[in-house]
């Protein structure tokens, strides 16, 4: 990217959105890796996977009670000499004589010969022999091989987001390793002279650094392997070393501060001259927005104000990661506003809200710090930019947290 098409002040929210879609989207290519079975859920399929066998693979039992022929059991009650027992997991095959009974426990093989089982509970049995009180057809609560699965048939397609589901059915064909799409790895820097990590004493003019472990947490739950959460002061060549750490381990890096038009603006002025993009974007909370690619890793930079950091996710960054995690979009809904809102012209406005019976209602304190109002919130009100006053029950947008 070149310095020379820096984002142009006010760029509209969409276009910025773009602009990071274009940038992230080429990770879709990123390559397969296998996995055992245990660590594959929620990967995606690279390649179609075939049963290699039939499921049942042998004739079972669907009850627990007894093997017969359905001939002998056609008139009863009808009391059968008790030829033996066969539990689940025998492997030995047990011979079967007609006219007797073999008492089989669900899941046990039917032994060849009997072509029904009938229930324990429809029996009476002294040990030698077992009275049978209803009759039964051919092929009842027997379960015979591929009537579940045929050997070749697909189980799961490529693509397919891998849930407690799919897994249990390719556990049960006896696959142990699957071939996945490894997933979107970032890395997160906050930047910072007055940060200081959880547990530290703060000394006046410290706070704690909130937006290293939010990034992190927001990005584990869209799909994405956090590779590293690291933090930098306001020094450049700490946050350049910080920066190239990050960059040599991660498909795409997230900053957040130093973006804005104040002094010790670290990050933009460090990625700046590499062709870094920054600017304003037509939005509040998260107005001064950073992009740029460093050695092709994309690296997407937000303010560092807590809730614009976590704003800036939502909006930006958070759609394309699902879409990459092959997670489903989250939907948009459309609620009227439970009180009237003011907005300044031009900037569109993305409020803290909570479902409500009826609509969609404000959360107290809509400041850009005032990350624990956030934490109160689950949908964010999007307000066009355009808007200046809206009545109460105007239809709004609403973006799920």
């Amino acid at each position: 990217m070149s310095s020379r098409h820096a984002l142009a002040p006010a760029r509209p929210v969409d276009d910025h959105r773009r602009r990071i879609e274009d940038v992230l989207r080429p990770l879709a290519g990123r390559p397969a890796e296998p996995v055992s079975m245990p660590r594959a859920l929620g990967r995606r399929l690279a390649a179609d996977v075939h049963a290699p066998l039939d499921l049942p693979v042998f004739r079972n039992s669907a009850m627990d009670g007894y093997a017969v022929r359905a001939e002998s059991v056609a008139i009863v009650p009808a009391t059968l000499p008790l030829a033996g027992v066969v539990a689940a997991g025998n492997t030995e095959q047990m011979t079967f004589e007609p006219g007797t009974a073999v008492k089989v426990m669900t899941g046990a093989p039917v032994p060849p010969g009997a072509d029904c089982v009938v229930p324990v509970e429809h029996t009476e049995s002294d040990g030698v022999t077992v009275t049978v009180r209803t009759s039964r057809a051919t092929g009842d609560f027997v379960r015979e091989p591929g009537t579940d699965v045929r050997a070749g048939q697909l189980l799961a397609a490529a693509g397919t987001l891998l849930r407690p589901r799919h897994i249990a059915a390719l556990a049960a064909v006896g696959l142990g390793e699957l071939s996945v799409f490894r997933p979107v790895r970032a890395a997160v820097l906050t930047t910072g002279d007055e940060l200081r990590p959880a547990g530290a004493a703060l000394l006046p003019g410290q706070i704690f650094d909130s937006n290293g472990i939010a990034l992190a947490a927001a990005l584990t739950d869209n799909g994405v392997e956090v590779v590293s959460v690291a933090h930098s002061t306001d020094n450049h060549d700490e946050f350049r070393d910080r920066l190239t750490e990050a960059v040599a381990q991660a498909d795409v890096v997230f900053t957040s501060g130093g973006v804005s038009m104040g002094d010790f603006e670290v990050v933009k002025e460090v990625l700046t001259p590499l062709g870094g993009e920054f600017g304003s974007v037509a939005m509040q909370p998260g107005g001064p927005q950073g992009l740029s690619v460093v050695d092709g890793v994309p690296v997407l930079s937000f303010p560092g104000n807590p809730v614009s950091t976590m704003v800036s996710f939502e909006v930006f960054a958070r759609p394309i990661l699902r879409e990459l995690a092959g997670l489903p979009a989250l939907p948009i809904s459309e609620l009227p506003l439970l009180e009237p809102v003011r907005s300044p012209a031009g900037k569109r406005q993305f409020l803290r809200g909570k479902l409500a019976e009826g609509g969609v209602a404000l959360v107290s304190g809509q400041g850009s710090h005032l990350i624990a109002a956030m934490a109160q919130a689950d949908v964010l009100v999007d307000i066009p930019a355009a808007a200046t006053e809206l009545p109460v029950g105007t239809i709004v947008e609403v973006r799920p947290l």
